[in-house]
């Protein structure tokens, strides 16, 4: 089972949902997996809960049709307070609907599981939010510490193939762009893609696969030793402007085509991934446009002042 990346202490997670039963059996499975589980029977005694908790809960798992306040205006009130707007977010619920779907996506839902689901399919879903979310945190936390004014610097390339590499990559770009706090988790998540779909070939059913299974991170490293992968790199440039930066990330892969990821898709919306390049192209970056075959992605950010 994939487990977030950081097991040095259990992870809190929140179970919302009116009905007592799923309650028990949400925290009987979450629990035998090793985290720290709270829950409340409806979206008022939850947002209490989030408000009065000494200790920050790591995600919130909820029913989406409650009494009091229901899932939709649980969400509302979460990705609306700046302390809580990046928490992640999973809908359990019994509506299937496209149009509820869309709904809770453009709330900043970020998984929907639909009843009846497995426990196995629970817990992936839960490790790979928190895991993501976790990710996305240490970055902004290693910006703001670590920020250096590298003014002069104008025009620059970088050269990378390993998770490790991005990880530093992505601190020192988004350092170097006129917005670090906006284009983190957006470089994140291109670097990444370009590694990982890229010049690997990981396709996106057999990444699927592979979370499901905890063995994502295990392949990346195995294909990176492999000789047929060992000598593709992946270059980003970056060129700093009085009213812009510009990042352009050029893998060696065969390319793909990026129409069907720059926007969320209702089928995708219970997937296990898939959302990084749409969630690039809305929080992250002013513009976001793939090139030729698609292994070629040109990302610009604006300046506050514009």
């Amino acid at each position: 089972m994939l487990k977030f990346s950081d097991h040095d202490f259990k992870a809190r997670v929140l179970i919302v949902d009116d009905m007592k039963l799923m309650r028990e059996i949400l925290r009987k499975f979450l629990e035998s997996d090793g985290y720290l589980v709270q829950s409340a029977s409806n979206g008022l005694d939850a947002w209490q809960l989030l408000n009065g908790s000494e200790q920050p809960f790591d995600i919130v798992v909820t029913d989406r049709d409650m009494p009091q306040m229901d899932g939709m205006e649980l969400l509302a009130k979460i990705k609306g307070d700046p302390r809580f707007a990046e928490l992640p977010v999973i809908f359990q619920t019994g509506i299937s609907s496209r149009d509820a779907i869309v709904e809770g996506i453009n709330a900043g839902v970020y998984h929907y599981l639909t009843k009846p689901y497995d426990e196995k399919v629970l817990l992936a879903f839960v490790a790979s939010a928190i895991d993501d979310s976790r990710r996305h945190k240490a970055l902004k936390t290693r910006i703001t510490n670590k920020r250096v004014a590298l003014s002069l610097l104008r025009k620059a390339e970088f050269g990378f193939r390993t998770l490790n590499e991005i990880k530093g990559l992505t601190t020192l770009l988004a350092d170097l762009s006129c917005n670090p706090e906006k284009v983190a988790t957006g470089l994140s998540e291109l670097l990444l893609n370009s590694v990982e779909h890229g010049n690997l070939g990981i396709s996106y059913q057999e990444k699927t696969e592979l979370v499901s299974q905890g063995r994502w991170r295990e392949e990346i490293e195995r294909r990176l030793n492999q000789p047929e992968y060992e000598d593709k790199f992946v270059v980003v440039k970056i060129v700093r402007e009085a009213t812009r930066t510009t990042f352009t990330i050029k893998d060696q892969g065969q390319g793909f085509d990026p129409s069907n990821f720059l926007t969320f898709s209702p089928e995708r919306a219970t997937d296990l991934h898939g959302r990084g390049i749409a969630l690039s192209r809305m929080l992250s970056f002013d513009s976001l446009d793939y090139l030729g075959n698609g292994n070629q992605v040109v990302a610009t950010v604006n300046s506050p002042s514009n």
